[in-house]
């Protein structure tokens, strides 16, 4: 969700460049402050997290290219995956057999390893 500010901002100053398949709005400024290039921005759909925006968006975010790809651009092959957020430090993040806050327990240490020592 955008704060109040980039809302009001987005609609004095943006122009609506497209969405993508996740409902996220891409939005460059009108016009340009002499000198310098104009804004791109999102507004994203639902919780604001970077990793929502997909590939072929992040180039024209980030000035790789001049115009946003084409919706064709968007289309899937069946061998790739969905687009998943980031996870980390939320209750769905990825936790190995034994982490403690999956209540299981580690596997026992099989003697393979051997410590460091300072004496040699």
């Amino acid at each position: 969700m955008a704060t109040v500010g980039t809302r009001i901002f987005t609609a004095l100053y943006g122009k609506r460049v497209g969405e993508d398949r996740f409902g996220n709005i891409y939005y460059t400024e009108k016009k340009a402050a002499n000198g310098r290039r104009a804004k791109r921005w999102v507004i994203y759909k639902g919780i604001t997290e970077g990793s929502k925006v997909p590939a072929e968006w992040h180039a024209w975010l980030h000035y790789t290219i001049d115009a946003p790809l084409s919706e064709k651009a968007e289309d899937r092959y069946e061998w790739q995956k969905e687009h998943l957020p980031n996870l980390t430090g939320t209750k769905h993040a990825y936790r190995p057999k034994g982490h403690e806050y999956s209540g299981g327990q580690r596997a026992k240490a099989t003697g393979d390893y051997q410590a460091w020592s300072p004496e040699g």
